[in-house]
């Protein structure tokens, strides 16, 4: 089932996500349809905030990055396979230069700016049976985590906006939070639903 997406000035959005259990209710049907979602809207990764559940869970599917001629064949070869379900993370630590990278956000649908983070992240998660890992990874990979590991931390890659950037957006932000955009996949808008 697709569920709507959380638009920008939600405050699930900006809430610390808690930890969940390995009884969490209908679990394997909320990464079904979390990846059926996350699809419909083109993404590479979704975390629970953005369908308005704040639980310490995200997905990927980097498939889309694979296609990018810029990389290496290693590293498309990396992405095609890099699909995976993320319970309870915690990122250990962050090492390396940082390096930018044009990022958006499903939630942010329309804005893409330039976000510096670490090129190689070591994370300690629970795969969707609960069974724990602890792995390193690198590049695009390790960006997609971090942007979803942003969003169970209440962080949106809009806060790591210098304040002119911020300020140029301002506008774009508002005009999302009251839905007044224009995109192909069901969001959930904070401040339309204020003024019926």
């Amino acid at each position: 089932m697709i569920l709507p997406i959380v638009a920008y000035g939600d405050p699930v959005l900006k809430k610390k996500a808690k930890e969940i259990e390995e009884d969490y209710p209908n679990l394997s049907d909320l990464l079904v349809n979390m990846f059926e979602t996350m699809y419909n809207a083109h993404g590479v990764g979704l975390a629970a905030p953005q369908i308005g559940r704040s639980i310490r869970l995200f997905i990927v599917d980097a498939l889309p990055f694979s296609e990018d001629e810029e990389l290496s064949e290693e590293e498309q070869n990396e992405l095609k396979d890099f699909k995976k379900v993320f319970i309870n993370p915690t990122i250990l630590e962050e090492t390396g230069e940082e390096w930018a990278f044009c990022e958006g956000c499903l939630s942010i649908p329309d804005v893409r700016e330039d976000v510096f983070r670490k090129e190689t992240i070591k994370i300690k998660y629970y795969d969707e049976n609960f069974k724990e890992h602890i792995e390193t990874y690198n590049g695009l990979a390790a960006r997609v985590i971090q942007h979803e590991y942003d969003h169970i931390e209440g962080i949106l890659f809009t806060d790591k906006l210098s304040s002119l950037k911020k300020r140029l957006i301002k506008g774009k932000l508002g005009s999302i939070s009251k839905g007044k955009i224009d995109n192909d996949y069901r969001m959930r808008f904070p401040q339309a639903k204020k003024g019926r």
